[in-house]
């Protein structure tokens, strides 16, 4: 005899959506980790590896915080509030780590990764909604022109 398994069976909608989640985190991490990796130049580490990661840690803490905070797995494509919202959480937490780890908080380090982290937390956001607009406006002409 086979058990069930006791979560409820995946349709199609909840597939995409996990994947759209999941598309989101993958996207958000990459954004930490690129900046991290265009700061490991100013750090000297045994390894590019430890070097990135070292960078990272607080602002992928950061992050997390903002993804459970705002529950973004509802909407991970909304830029507002979502991406503003975790772009200022990945922020003021990573730098609060830093600091709190003795690590340095240059003016031109605030302002760098401050840019950084809104242009692609919240960019790329902005991009999936302009592709979806776009999408769905085709989807409903060829729809309007086949009616």
């Amino acid at each position: 005899m086979t058990s069930t398994p006791a979560t409820a069976p995946t349709t199609p909608r909840t597939t995409v959506r996990t994947g759209v989640v999941a598309l989101a985190v993958v996207l958000d991490v990459v954004a930490v980790l690129t900046f991290a990796a265009g700061g490991r130049a100013t750090h000297s580490a045994d390894s590019p590896l430890t070097a990135v990661l070292s960078i990272a840690w607080p602002f992928l803490v950061g992050l997390a915080a903002g993804w459970v905070l705002l529950r973004a797995w509802r909407r991970p494509l909304a830029a507002w509030p979502n991406g503003l919202v975790l772009w200022v959480t990945t922020w003021v937490v990573g730098m609060a780590l830093r600091g709190a780890t003795g690590e340095g908080l240059a003016t031109a380090f605030l302002v760098v990764s401050a840019a950084f982290l809104l242009a692609t937390l919240v960019g790329w956001r902005l991009v999936a909604s302009l592709v979806l607009r776009v999408r769905g406006g085709r989807q409903a002409a060829t729809v309007g022109r086949r009616g």
